[in-house]
């Protein structure tokens, strides 16, 4: 079943281009989720993976978030609206994956009547690995205006194992910046973190 939506464009081009959402049951949203692994699996370019998905859907949340998330709806972003979001994060900042799915959903709500959702927080992981992928293949061919994708970090401030080069090289990235960091454990931390994050 489709459901008619229509979408506005906002400041940065996310949901610019929205019109018709497919509703998925949670049968099919499991399904969904398998197939966006499946992409990272492949063996297609990174820049392909990250314009292959050109739509955005709408699901209810599924039973095993409901006591996390609530009852209501759950939107799957592209990865480009998410890749758009990084772009915005200047030197010196960072921007976490709550953080990004918190303003995917508010630019949800502002071009649809103010409809309240949630960002699928399965799905936006597996897209800020693809865009750091995608970015990575780009900075290996020379060009310049990359992604900076070493500015995501962790909810807690810790850096990411899978991003290109591990945490080694996304912490001499951000040391460059004037990061500086804080082992917990195995973890590695940018330290006062929460100083540092964008604000959308």
């Amino acid at each position: 079943m489709l459901q008619h939506l229509n979408g506005k464009k906002n400041s940065i081009g996310v949901f610019e281009k929205i019109e018709f959402l497919p509703y998925l049951s949670p049968r099919n949203f499991s399904q969904h989720c398998s197939e966006r692994n499946n992409l990272m699996k492949s063996r297609i370019p990174w820049r392909e993976k990250l314009e292959k998905i050109t739509d955005v859907k709408i699901v209810d949340v599924p039973i095993k978030w409901q006591k996390q998330y609530g009852w209501g709806k759950m939107i799957i972003a592209k990865p480009l609206d998410v890749d758009a979001l990084i772009r915005k994060v200047r030197k010196g900042k960072l921007v976490t994956v709550q953080l990004l799915r918190e303003k995917l959903a508010r630019d949800y709500a502002e071009t649809h009547n103010g409809q309240e959702v949630v960002t699928c927080p399965l799905t936006t992981g597996i897209f800020v690995r693809i865009i750091s992928e995608c970015a990575n293949e780009d900075i290996q061919q020379g060009k310049k205006n990359v992604t900076p994708y070493w500015r995501v970090v962790k909810d807690d401030g810790s850096l990411f194992e899978k991003f290109p080069g591990g945490i080694n090289a996304q912490e001499k990235k951000l040391s460059s910046e004037g990061c500086t960091f804080e082992r917990k454990g195995k973890k590695l931390t940018v330290q006062n973190f929460a100083s540092k994050l964008v604000t959308y």
